[in-house]
């Protein structure tokens, strides 16, 4: 290992605390042979969030991503020699606690993570010096414990050097000037030790990373946040007990704090008060600080509830005459706008990664992954939900951040809805029918920034028209309805009656315009590219793993020009993804229209009437056939349409200018009028109409970890032109799948009686009340929840492994601490609703 300062590097990491020193640990381990790791701050605690944050790991979260994450951490802690399985326990105040925990519960089951309920009487058992009077019950997970992150970073940086035979060069104390960037790419990075040119470079410098990033004209958004923590002490109690726990971590869920033995000390944190959000520029230096950069000194006032609720959940530690107040600290860590990790290139600077707002109990897993990422374009853990690229284009602005910051910091401990909204730094992007819905009554949705409604209070009429078909369909639990309506329903089942409006989507639209944009999109995407004018393909978008990267639709408009229509979620690491693979010299132009163009979708049984009467172009089934694309006039306003549809039913997606929107949304309203049209909203687009026709989600169904011959997407067979991705995919079409996606429906909303309940997504998939998993180790999970209101069940999508994927097969799924008994309706990707699709072709 190598003290000397380079004048280049292959890979230059920014950070040595956990997370950098994990990255250069496992881009080591992949492969890369000269790096440098610098931080401004001395080892082994360079005076980040590292040396102060708890270091406690405890796995099981409702995102399978981060507890994977979490258990891969864990076993890479394990591994070193640093971690000390203690337990973990979140103990319940109030009945609605006890719900959540019963949900976490279930999550633990459906990511692969022990996990059970605890009674009062085994709480009192297994953490004595617990006040139980004032406690309902808890969650156990035996899995948890505490880690040494400090003595895993020396551990990493050891095995680096090996991995490297002296490759790694670990340059403490010294401070980033700036980042260099030429022609669209990182070159260097400036230091007060000397430039040091690169090839790379990964910012990992937690909350220090904004800083960096935008010497590269770039933006990573996070903000520091107080988390407040004190250590009271020396505690009686725990004289008699050897090493630094013997007791299962605390987390006091309903007062959002934890206590937890360290030693002889009592370890008591919180998130209970109010968020207090930093400016990195505030940071005082080294120099500057008392005790480090990220340990400012404690706001007494913001701790005094704390301190209250602490007593009162283990007075007798707290009470103890000899203990007194040892170190108390406001500490600052990395809180993001949604409360997740920001990973993955910074596109706008092509070799510049993120690898920022990581927890202690992650950061392992987190530099793996990301070290898969940059070594060989995918991970084996899906990232897509920490993927930076997220929040490209809207939400890293400063008062954005700073916002939802604020918000997001009192959900940290928090019970949080899987279907909650955010509620600031909002409406941000409206499309040109926002205030026409609006005046409708639209309960409003949010996805990238885009204001989407869910379902329109203005249609309530709808509930008495379809009120028998709805019979035994509306949810009377509070939670399965929370940010729902029945409403939703009766949209559906009106447009599959007449016809409805459902606008804008909030796609991502990018036009590729070049003599080689056919080449480059054929290398791209399982589908044929190469296809007549006019025509469009949905394609799934593969890594070299075969895995899902995407799936979107991709329309010729021109022998040189191509329109990649994708979801709006998906839409900044979708541009990331096809961005960073076209080649240097290739005549490939990407525009991004996504800010430029408006969605107004037309579906039903009238759709049809409705367009015709206002297009001047002939949009009859003949020349306008199913699954095309062609330019038509509405009115006043030059269209561009696909006849295609997300809800199984004739129709068009209608794109036009964003400044004529508004008059597109009145033209086909007013056309309308004779069929009944009504707006509908997302809840019918994204859920309702999707599920009856099995129609598969990224994120949900889809993820790196399946194929599409797992997905049932293998529709496209293999083409001869090469594509990323295509030896694993035409392998995987080769062999017997391990898991096929299924179509379940609830054969029993109420087994044993009382309130029928509603599945909403995450649940694990039981046969003899076991969790079912396949020979990959995957368990079986509802991938997505939702009723279908013409076919009259709540249905359920997950993959099964071949002996559970058969129709008719009877098993259950877990929910609320409950078992409900499911049926297989469909294994593979036949709708349920009009299988042959007729709708659509008609």
């Amino acid at each position: 290992m190598s003290d000397a300062f380079p004048s280049s590097a292959d890979t230059v990491v920014i950070g040595a605390g956990i997370v950098g020193n994990s990255l250069a640990y496992h881009l080591a381990d992949q492969g890369r042979e000269d790096i440098l790791l610098l931080d401004k701050g001395p080892l082994p605690d360079p005076g980040g969030s590292t040396g102060h944050a708890s270091n406690f790991l405890m796995p099981v979260e409702h995102s399978k991503e981060i507890t994977h994450l979490t258990r891969r951490s864990i076993e890479q802690y394990e591994d070193m020699d640093t971690f000390t399985n203690s337990g973990g326990l979140e103990v319940a105040r109030t009945e609605e606690r006890m719900a959540e925990l019963e949900r976490r519960v279930q999550s633990a089951a459906a990511w692969g993570e022990p996990g059970r309920l605890l009674s009062v009487e085994e709480i009192e058992e297994m953490v004595p010096y617990l006040n139980t009077d004032i406690i309902k019950g808890g969650f156990y997970s035996p899995g948890a414990g505490t880690c040494d992150p400090l003595r895993a970073g020396e551990v990493m940086r050891a095995r680096a050097d090996e991995y490297t035979d002296g490759g790694l060069t670990v340059s403490p104390n010294t401070t980033v000037l700036d980042l260099h960037v030429e022609d669209g790419a990182i070159s260097a990075v400036e230091t007060d030790r000397g430039t040091v040119k690169a090839d790379e470079v990964a910012i990992a410098c937690g909350l220090w990373s904004p800083k960096i990033a935008a010497m590269a004209g770039v933006e990573i958004p996070l903000t520091p946040a107080v988390h407040q923590m004190v250590s009271v002490g020396p505690i009686s109690f725990f004289e008699d007990y050897e090493g630094e726990i013997s007791f299962p971590v605390v987390r006091d869920m309903d007062t959002q704090m934890y206590e937890r033995q360290h030693g002889n000390d009592l370890e008591v944190g919180s998130y209970q008060h109010r968020p207090i959000l930093w400016d990195v520029d505030e940071i005082p230096s080294i120099d500057e600080a008392p005790l480090s950069p990220t340990q400012p000194p404690l706001t007494d006032d913001a701790f005094e509830q704390s301190m209250h609720d602490a007593l009162e959940i283990v007075p007798e530690l707290l009470d103890d005459p000899e203990a007194g107040v040892r170190h108390e600290i406001d500490g600052l860590l990395s809180v993001t706008p949604d409360g997740a990790p920001l990973l993955g290139p910074l596109q706008d600077v092509d070799g510049l990664w993120s690898c920022a707002a990581v927890w202690i109990k992650e950061a392992p897993a987190v530099g793996e992954a990301v070290a898969q990422w940059m070594t060989r374009g995918w991970s084996d853990i899906d990232l897509h939900g920490s993927d930076i690229n997220r929040f490209y284009e809207y939400g890293n602005s400063r008062q954005f951040v700073k916002n939802r910051a604020h918000e997001g910091f009192q959900k940290i401990y928090g019970i949080v809805h899987p279907h909650e909204q955010w509620q600031s730094s909002r409406p941000l992007r409206t499309s040109p029918f926002y205030d026409r819905q609006d005046d409708l009554e639209a309960r409003f949705f949010e996805a990238a920034g885009w204001e989407r409604p869910q379902w329109y209070e203005s249609n309530e009429d709808l509930l008495e028209r379809y009120a028998e078909e709805l019979e035994g369909l509306e949810r009377p639990n509070e939670w399965d309805s929370r940010w729902w309506s029945p409403i939703i329903l009766a949209e559906h089942l009106h447009m599959r009656d007449e016809v409805a409006m459902v606008g804008d989507m909030g796609f991502g639209i990018f036009d590729f315009v070049g003599e080689d944009a056919c080449e480059f999109l054929e290398g791209m995407a399982v589908g044929r590219i190469d296809v007549d004018v006019g025509k469009t393909v949905y394609t799934p978008i593969l890594a070299e793993n075969g895995g899902f990267v995407s799936d979107l639709t991709i329309a010729r408009l021109g022998p040189d020009h191509f329109r990649l229509i994708t979801g709006g979620a998906a839409a900044g690491s979708d541009r990331a993804w096809f961005g960073s693979h076209i080649p240097e010299n290739a005549d490939v132009t990407m525009i991004d229209n996504s800010e430029s163009l408006c969605t107004l979708g037309v579906w039903g049984p009238s759709a049809r009437e409705v367009i015709q009467s206002v297009a001047e172009e002939d949009v009859s089934h003949e020349a306008f056939p199913p699954y095309t694309a062609q330019e038509v006039t509405i009115g006043e306003v030059d269209a561009w349409a696909m006849r295609l549809s997300y809800v199984g039913e004739r129709g068009w997606e209608l794109y036009a200018p964003m400044g004529q929107g508004r008059r597109l949304w009145e033209l086909v309203e007013e056309a309308g009028e004779d069929h009944d049209v009504r707006p509908v909203g997302m809840g019918v687009y994204g859920t309702t109409g999707r599920l009856e026709k099995g129609y598969r989600l990224h994120g949900h169904e889809l993820e790196l970890e399946y194929d599409p011959s797992e997905a049932g997407l293998s529709f496209h067979g293999i083409k001869e032109a090469d594509f990323v991705g295509k030896e694993a995919y035409a392998e995987a079409l080769e062999t017997e799948d391990a898991a096929t996606l299924c179509t379940l429906s609830v054969a029993d909303h109420a087994p044993e009686g009382g309130e029928p309940r509603f599945m909403l997504g995450g649940e694990p998939i039981l046969d003899d009340g076991e969790v079912i998993v396949d020979e990959e180790g995957r368990e079986s999970y509802v991938t997505s929840a939702g009723t279908g209101p013409t076919v009259g069940k709540h249905l359920l999508m997950a993959y099964l492994p071949p002996e559970y994927a058969e129709e008719g097969r009877e098993l259950a799924v877990e929910y609320m601490g409950q078992q409900y008994p499911v049926t297989v309706e469909i294994a593979g990707s036949e709708p349920l609703f009009d299988p042959e699709n007729d709708r659509i072709r008609s």
